[in-house]
């Protein structure tokens, strides 16, 4: 019983603490830069993200074997705190005015999403 309950322990602060990492694989369309693409993560990140627990960084690849592909890496702090934030940014899709679907609009101007995947971070 005492290493059952030991055992419970150590996974409770593991499961509690971990992040959320929101992966998203895209390519970039014609007519659109790097820097134009990371000019809208920035305003993402500031008029979106912060209200919202979200933080997104952007991968570039240096060596890969897809050197097309480069890759949105959103965190929150949790699993909850990432569906509460998607829930957000699909109710504001509905509101072309919307600060969520105005940035959708240039995202999607300027990239095209390949696949997108999500993790548990420890």
């Amino acid at each position: 019983m005492k290493i059952f309950a030991l055992t419970l322990l150590l996974f409770i602060p593991m499961t509690a603490s971990a992040e959320y990492l929101d992966v998203i694989e895209s390519k970039m369309v014609d007519g659109c830069s790097s820097d134009k693409y990371l000019t809208i993560v920035k305003d993402f990140n500031k008029e979106w993200g912060m209200k919202n627990g979200y933080s997104a960084k952007i991968a570039m690849p240096l060596q890969s074997g897809d050197l097309e592909s480069f890759f949105w890496l959103g965190t929150t702090k949790d699993a909850a705190s990432f569906g509460k934030a998607w829930d957000e940014w699909r109710d504001a899709m509905s509101d072309s005015n919307s600060v969520a679907a105005k940035l959708q609009a240039r995202l999607d101007q300027c990239s095209l999403n390949v696949a997108r995947r999500g993790y548990d971070l420890y």
